[in-house]
C-alpha cells in the first residue's frame, strides 16, 4: 500500500482506464471472475488487486489522493449464472438497498479520501435517475460532464473535492 494513493473502488474490467495497471493505483472489487466469464468476450476478466466493499472499505481514514467509483448502474438481483453481458461485467445493485448502499459507499469513499482529495463519480442514468442518486451524497459535485447520450440512458462523471471544513466555513 506504500505506493498505492489512487484507489479505484469498483474497478470490474478497468473499462474507464487508460492505464488498466497503474503502478499507484489500488484495484478493488466485490468479486474475481476469470477470463471468459461472458461467452462473446472471452479475454474479459475482473481482477482486483483486492477483493473489497466499497460499502466497508479495509482503508485508514484519509489514505487516498484520488479515487475513482463507478459503482453499478442496474438496479436487480444477481442471478447464478447470470449471460447478461452487461449486467455480469459490471454487477447490480440491489431493488431494495441500493439507496443505502450508495449512500454507505459514498460516505466509505469520503472517509478514505485525503484533504483536498479528488473523487471522480461515474454514473448512468438508465435505471435510476441522477437526481435521486445524487441526493443520497452529503457532498455535492463541483462539476461534471456527459460522456454518452443514448437513447434511453445517459453516462456522466462528476467530480467532487474533499475540502477541509474549516476551509469551508472560512469563505
Amino acid at each position: 500500500m506504500k505506493n498505492k494513493f489512487i484507489l479505484d473502488a469498483c474497478c470490474s474490467i478497468r473499462s474507464i482506464w487508460v492505464q488498466k495497471k497503474h503502478p499507484n493505483c489500488l484495484y478493488i472489487d466485490i468479486r474475481k471472475k476469470d477470463k471468459g466469464f461472458v461467452k462473446f468476450r472471452p479475454n474479459r476478466e475482473i481482477n482486483p488487486d483486492l477483493i473489497a466493499d466499497f460499502r466497508d472499505l479495509p482503508f485508514p481514514d484519509k489514505s487516498f489522493k484520488l479515487i475513482a467509483w463507478d459503482p453499478p448502474h442496474l438496479k436487480g438481483k444477481m442471478r447464478e449464472g447470470e449471460t447478461d453481458a452487461i449486467s455480469a461485467t459490471y454487477g447490480k445493485l440491489d431493488p431494495i438497498t441500493w439507496q443505502i448502499d450508495l449512500k454507505k459507499g459514498f460516505n466509505e469513499i469520503w472517509r478514505c479520501l485525503d484533504d483536498y482529495g479528488v473523487l471522480i463519480f461515474k454514473f448512468n442514468n438508465y435505471s435510476i435517475p441522477f437526481k435521486d442518486v445524487l441526493a443520497l451524497f452529503p457532498e455535492k459535485a463541483l462539476f461534471g460532464t456527459t460522456s454518452n447520450n443514448r437513447k434511453n440512458s445517459i453516462t456522466k462523471w462528476f467530480t467532487y473535492m474533499k475540502i477541509p471544513e474549516e476551509i469551508k466555513k472560512n469563505k
